[in-house]
């Protein structure tokens, strides 16, 4: 089964929306030039609201390992996604604390491909760049050798070809979620509806979101 990761979460509703869809992951973005930044103590609130069931992922741009250990030892974030400069020492030093690391690389190139391949984090992510919305250059993906979230400019209106099409270990979108800046439930709930169109449970019945 795809894995979804709904990111961007910035109000309480949208943790509502989360709690109602229950994608795998959501996201907090504690970037702070992003206009998707949250504070840890507004993260700390989503968590408390969070399902259970879904695992809250820290979204970081060359934070100090500090920093995000200290968000994971208060039970704030589950896991971290590194989109910055981030070395191979910097995930190892996240993983020896206990730390799930989903490594993101923005891929232009097949060289920028070989690096996602050859990344010693738990998890890669390939991206067209943080937040650009643009969608990738699927022919570029057809070489790579692991399981990897697909992320980048993905929407309701193109998230089910992309599935079919590379057939992805999980699914990341943010603003193909929202409307005039902020998270849109009908266009989150379709996301949802669209990655699971394909999925049955054990009956043969189509899952229902």
């Amino acid at each position: 089964m795809t894995k979804i990761k709904l990111c961007g979460m910035r109000r309480k509703e949208d943790i509502t929306y989360a709690n109602e869809l229950m994608p795998d992951y959501v996201g907090y973005v504690f970037a702070p030039k992003s206009r998707r930044y949250i504070t840890p103590e507004t993260a700390k609130g989503f968590t408390a609201m969070l399902h259970e069931g879904i695992t809250p992922v820290g979204v970081f741009v060359d934070e100090d390992t500090e920093t995000v250990a200290r968000l994971y030892r208060q039970g704030i974030i589950k896991a971290a996604q590194l989109h910055g400069h981030e070395d191979e020492t910097c995930v190892h030093t996240l993983q020896d604390m206990g730390i799930t690391v989903i490594k993101a690389f923005i891929i232009r190139s097949e060289d920028d491909l070989g690096a996602a391949q050859r990344s010693c984090a738990d998890h890669i992510l390939l991206d067209s760049g943080m937040g650009s919305g643009q969608t990738l250059d699927t022919a570029v993906l057809k070489g790579l050798e692991r399981d990897y979230f697909l992320a980048g400019g993905l929407s309701p209106d193109n998230v089910r070809a992309a599935v079919e099409e590379l057939s992805p270990y999980g699914v990341d979108a943010s603003s193909g979620l929202e409307t005039d800046g902020f998270k849109d439930y009908e266009k989150m709930k379709r996301f949802m509806q669209e990655v699971r169109s394909k999925e049955t449970d054990d009956r043969g019945h189509m899952l229902q979101v």
